[in-house]
């Protein structure tokens, strides 16, 4: 099925268009193949187009490369997080193997962005784990014993400390990580798809319609072609249970975000012309809330099991409303009509929050499910799966493999309808920090 993406993604917008896209349309053959150009593909590909100079690499993406997920997330680059699933980190060790992942996944985006000169708006202002709600703070207490044996620099905030530092009066606590990077994703990943090797071919709204291994050959049908190759690393993130990849151990969760237009000077100034910060909620389900560098209000409040392949324009309204109440709430002073665009996103889950990266046959390879960190993570699976694919081992790929496991999950409709009664119990729980 064709995966129809809307149009209306602030970050993708503030770019020029590119011009000659080329779309798979004739039968191909290569040493290696890559599905998805997001972070992830784009990375596999830089890292495979080094190893392989000589070597011919196919990438391909069903949309427009990096317009995806990549692009229409919040723009966070995580060193912690606190909900980043379905399930809370109590052991310790466990905490500190998925901060070591995060950890490299800064690094390696840095090194990217030093290497190649890449202006994403780049800010290692940290970030906020905020609540309205005076009873999170016990959350927040135990959140920062957790970051205070792991050597995380941090600091807890009340509500004056925080009208000053984000501009409402909304939230009454806050535990703020200094480890945190914000940046433009829809840059990040355009200086990803520029900066490809010369012998990596790119194909974009090309949807894989089917794949088979024959013999030592894998063989993948679109809808105006097909690639044989031999090698395949599987980067598609939310849509790798679509294409029957670890389907009993991933779920795909439809995101929807809204953007204002950028503050006049004087919306800017009556909230105190605070800098660029972002803030993600205590509660699952509360709202992600930013603001940009261009003072620009984004707000993530939605999160739902929907038809990952498109939404209408009709949905995407009643989901911008209830953004527009969120901003409402902690910004009355602005205007209602303020909202300039609004989309949304696939991101990929897994029942205990870990990621999926490993060899599932002899010349089969795949990198995904990263829980709503896929900047950092992405980009580090992206390169380290192209090692691993190349019979090759690293630290990080020791450091990757020593994570926890994905868990079984039920099939359908058992996990949709367990999804959706988690999702409805964790908005009503998180109900006043949207």
């Amino acid at each position: 099925m064709q995966i129809v993406n809307d149009n209306g993604c602030s970050w993708i917008n503030d770019l020029n268009p590119r011009s000659n896209i080329k779309v798979l349309d004739k039968h191909k053959e290569c040493e290696w193949l890559i599905i998805g150009a997001g972070y992830t593909g784009l990375s596999g590909a830089r890292k495979l187009g080094q190893l392989y100079p000589n070597q011919k690499i196919i990438l391909v993406d069903a949309l427009l490369a990096g317009e995806g997920a990549s692009s229409r997330n919040s723009g966070y680059l995580v060193d912690t997080t606190l909900n980043d699933g379905f399930t809370s980190n109590k052991e310790l060790d466990n905490y500190k193997k998925k901060a070591d992942i995060y950890k490299l996944g800064i690094d390696v985006v840095k090194k990217f962005i030093k290497e190649y000169q890449v202006d994403c708006d780049w800010n290692e202002c940290g970030k906020y784990f905020a609540s309205s709600k005076q009873e999170d703070t016990k959350i927040l207490e135990n959140f920062s014993e957790t970051l205070l044996k792991l050597g995380f620099e941090h600091n807890l905030l009340s509500k004056k400390k925080l009208k000053k530092k984000l501009g409402t009066n909304f939230y009454n606590i806050a535990l703020h990580t200094k480890g945190g990077i914000l940046l433009h994703p829809g840059k990040l990943a355009r200086a990803m798809i520029d900066t490809l090797p010369n012998n990596v071919i790119l194909y974009e709204n090309s949807s894989l319609l089917d794949w088979k291994k024959k013999n030592d050959i894998v063989i993948c049908k679109f809808k105006n072609g097909s690639i044989k190759t031999k090698k395949i690393i599987f980067a598609t993130n939310g849509f790798l249970k679509s294409l029957g990849i670890k389907s009993n151990y991933n779920f795909p969760i439809t995101l929807t975000a809204s953007m204002t237009r950028s503050l006049s000077d004087e919306e800017f100034t009556s909230l105190g012309e605070p800098k660029e910060w972002g803030v993600l909620p205590v509660r699952p389900m509360g709202a992600t809330v930013r603001m940009t560098k261009d003072r620009r209000i984004l707000i993530r409040n939605t999160a739902e099991v929907y038809n990952p392949y498109q939404m209408s324009k009709s949905e995407l309204t009643k989901r911008s409303l209830k953004q527009k109440i969120g901003i409402k709430k902690r910004f009355p002073e602005l205007p209602d009509n303020i909202i300039q665009s609004s989309w949304s996103g696939i991101v990929s889950r897994t029942r205990n929050s870990s990621q999926i990266f490993e060899k599932i046959d002899d010349n089969i390879f795949v990198a995904g499910c990263y829980n709503g960190s896929g900047i950092g993570v992405g980009t580090l699976f992206g390169e380290q799966i192209a090692i691993k694919a190349s019979n090759e081992n690293t630290k990080e790929i020791e450091t990757i493999e020593a994570r926890n496991k994905p868990t079984w999950l039920p099939p359908d409709p058992i996990l949709s309808l367990g999804v959706r009664a988690r999702l409805i119990y964790e908005r009503f729980r998180a109900k006043s920090e949207i």
